[in-house]
Order: C-alpha cells, then sequence, then structure tokens
C-alpha cells in the first residue's frame, strides 16, 4: 500500500515508494522492525580504508523489562542459554542471548548506551566488564587495545556475553520516550549544497507525531532489506526533517539521491536511533567537533540549544578539506554573531589556492588541543570519521586531560554495496 503524506489534510499527487538506504555498510538480515547502523554523513579520504566494513548491528525496540537470572531460551534448533547482564552504578538488568552484542540486547530492551559505530571501530561505547566473561567479536585493535582488554575493557558493540555479566556504564537511560517507528515520507526539498553534498528535506504524515533527541539518526530501508543511515540535520519540532548526503561514487543510495530522486517521491525510514545527544545533566562548556558532514547532528544539537535559550558554552569546530566543503559555512558564522555563547572555528586540511583561505589549517581536532591546553572541565561531541574521532579521543585525553567519559562520538564508514 503507498502512503500518501503531507500537510493534514492534503491530497498530494506523489512519485513511487522509493525504499533507501544509508552511507554505511548494511544491516544484513535485519529483521523487519529492527534497528540498525548508525549515521553516516559522508566522509574524507582518511576513512577510505574503512569501505565494506559494517558498522551496523539488529536491534529492535522492546519494553523495559528485566529478564530471570539464567533463563533459559527456546528455538526452533533446540534451547540455548541467555545470560543476565547487570549495569553499574545504575543496576539495570537485560538478558543477552549468546550470540547477540550487549548493546544490541540493551537496545532490545529500550535501554540506550553510548555508541557510535556499531562496528568495533570508534571506541565510544567502550566500557569494563567488572565480572563475568566476555567475546571481543570484531572489536578493532585501534578501539580496543591489548592493553585495555587487559584492564578488563571491552568494546559494547562487539562483545557477546560467555556467562552472567557485571559492566559499568554510567551513561544509560530508557528509550521509551522516543518509540522507534517505521514511516513513510515525502522528499520535499533536495538542494545541492555543495558539489557532492545534497541538503534532503522530508515531510512527515501529517497525523504522525515522530519525536527523536537532536543529534539522533534515521534508517532509509530499501526493498532488499538493506539500509542507509543519516543524522538527522534539524532540530525536533520543525515539520520538516533535514539530511545532509554526501556523494559515494558507485553508492547503492547516494547515487539514486543524486541522479534519480525528485521531489514528491515517497521513501521510508526507521528512527530514531542512535545514542549521540547533548546530555542535559551538565553544565560543562562543549566542544563540538565535526568532519565534513559529520556537521549534521551538531546543527541539529546547536539548534535546539538555540530554541531552549540555553546559554551553556558550545565550541564548534567544523574541519574539512576545501572551503566547498564547508557547505554551510554562513550558518555557523550567523550563530556565533547573535549568541555569544557560541564560538565557530573552520579549519581546512587542504585548501586550493583559489580559496583564498585566511583561517585554521590543519587537522581540526589538533585545533582544538591547540586552543584548550586543559579540557578537563570540558564536554567533546564529535562525528566524523573512525579515524578522526579516534584521534580526537586519545589526544584530548593523554594530552589535554579530558575525561575519557566525557568525550561522546558519532563515528560512520560507508557503503557502496
Amino acid at each position: 500500500m503507498q502512503h500518501v503524506v503531507g500537510q493534514t489534510g492534503d491530497a498530494l499527487q506523489a512519485g513511487p515508494v522509493i525504499e533507501i538506504g544509508k552511507q554505511r555498510p548494511d544491516a544484513g538480515s535485519a529483521p523487519l522492525g529492527s534497528t540498525a547502523g548508525v549515521a553516516q554523513h559522508g566522509i574524507d579520504a582518511i576513512a577510505v580504508d574503512q569501505a565494506g566494513k559494517s558498522a551496523a548491528g539488529n536491534v529492535s525496540a522492546a519494553d523495559d523489562e528485566y529478564f530471570l537470572h539464567g533463563c533459559i531460551v527456546a528455538d526452533q534448533q533446540g534451547e540455548r542459554m541467555s545470560h543476565q547482564i547487570t549495569v553499574q552504578p545504575s543496576g539495570r538488568q537485560f538478558a543477552a542471548e549468546a550470540d547477540e552484542t550487549i548493546l544490541d540486547a540493551a537496545l532490545r530492551h529500550g535501554l540506550t548506551m553510548p555508541y557510535g559505530c556499531k562496528d568495533g571501530a570508534c571506541g565510544a561505547c567502550k566500557g569494563k566488564v567488572l565480572s563475568g566473561s566476555v567475546d571481543h567479536g570484531k572489536a578493532q585493535a585501534h578501539a580496543l587495545t591489548d592493553a585495555d582488554k587487559a584492564a578488563g575493557l571491552t568494546l559494547y558493540c562487539c562483545a557477546t556475553a560467555g556467562s552472567d555479566l557485571v559492566v559499568e556504564c554510567k551513561q544509560m537511560s530508557s528509550a521509551s520516550d522516543f518509540p522507534i517507528k517505521i514511516l513513510p515520507a515525502r522528499i520535499e526539498k533536495l538542494d545541492r549544497v555543495a558539489p557532492d553534498v545534497i541538503d534532503m528535506h522530508l515531510r512527515l504524515p501529517g497525523s504522525e507525531q515522530f519525536q527523536f533527541l537532536a543529534g539522533q539518526y534515521i534508517d532509509f530501508l530499501l526493498k532488499d532489506g538493506k539500509r542507509r543511515s543519516y543524522s538527522l540535520a534539524s532540530a525536533p519540532g520543525d515539520g520538516l526533517i533535514q539530511l545532509h548526503i554526501r556523494l559515494v561514487p558507485g553508492g547503492l543510495f547516494t547515487e539514486q539521491v543524486f541522479n534519480t530522486l525528485k521531489v514528491r517521491d515517497i521513501l521510508r525510514f526507521e528512527g530514531p536511533l542512535g545514542g549521540f545527544f547533548l546530555r542535559p545533566d551538565s553544565s560543562k562548556p562543549v566542544i563540538l567537533l565535526a568532519g565534513g558532514t559529520g556537521f549534521a547532528p551538531l546543527k541539529a544539537i546547536v539548534e535546539q540549544a538555540i530554541a531552549d535559550g540555553s546559554t551553556r558554552p558550545l565550541h564548534i569546530y567544523w574541519g574539512a578539506k576545501a572551503r566547498a566543503d564547508l557547505y554551510m559555512h554562513a550558518l555557523p558564522e550567523k550563530w556565533a554573531a547573535e549568541h555569544p555563547h557560541i564560538k565557530y572555528v573552520p579549519v581546512l586540511s587542504e585548501p586550493a589556492a583559489t580559496d583564498a583561505w585566511n583561517g585554521r589549517t590543519g587537522f581540526v581536532h589538533q585545533a582544538v588541543l591547540a586552543d584548550f591546553p586543559d579540557l578537563s572541565g570540558h564536554q567533546v561531541y564529535a562525528c566524523g570519521s573512525p579515524l578522526m574521532i579516534d584521534a580526537a579521543k586519545r589526544d584530548f585525553v593523554e594530552k589535554n586531560g579530558l575525561p575519557e567519559e566525557e568525550f561522546f562520538a558519532d563515528a560512520f564508514t560507508f557503503s557502496t554495496n
């Protein structure tokens, strides 16, 4: 059945329903109604070596229920043991199947833990196993070192339980206030804001309520079961939802966006997803670090903070290769001009001669290091390639004193499949 969407009461002439996805690896055999992946925003050449690596896991929305210790779960193949996970210091409990990651199990029970790439690449979900045994799975060596393992650390997006576990996670919340839905949406606008970036606006059905936190993402759905994830670049309550989509040559979805899709086409998506959002329980100054189209969720976070009347200091650092890649440069300049608590520093790694660039150059996270020699009293929210995020977290913590638990990240990879 084709869904017709638009303003309440509209009768729209819509194009065909197009089921589409993200610039991140597909979720494999994710069942209908599951959530998968993390936001993808288009990447710089530094992350090309991540191509083809799956950043997606399979989770589904469920009530927050506590399961009995050591319960037995029967399936068509017989019986298998599930393990009880206890999270400290909150004391929350949930059950994980033998082949289910700790993060997927938590999300399945409606609980949110910090996470980013879900591919063992960014380290955003790193936590300590206080008791019990785990299989570290596909955790990548730069994100989970041998020293980390020896210290009892693991990546919750990759680790599976080998026994009942007690783990540590200081930021854990229930996602029940923001139900995950599968919705149709109509393309309202497609603006090419850079040679390889399109600003897409979607309109939801007038009868639907779509609640999310600024910084979260959605999964577009492909008819063959694949998914593509993009951060929401707009704050909640705007009526339209906005996405920044960078072209990946040969990309299954992005080639459609740039060459086939048109205004009034109908797409389907699932959301809201992800644990990347500004923590409201802190008044610490915030560093917002973006690489390329990693600017999208940070844009949503800033717009939400402005709408809320917050005066919490926000320092935006946006890194790109050349001037054209700062595709909304005037917007953060406007924020900084109108709000004394907002600062904006653009950084180009390879400015062209024609850019006539007089601003900062080099790697964007190094600009932060230079400007903030002491980050002990700050929070950092970073969105970009896994390599950028890994370097930023390592240097901010080791060199500038950032508490590790105050680093929040949304890492992305991409796929052409």
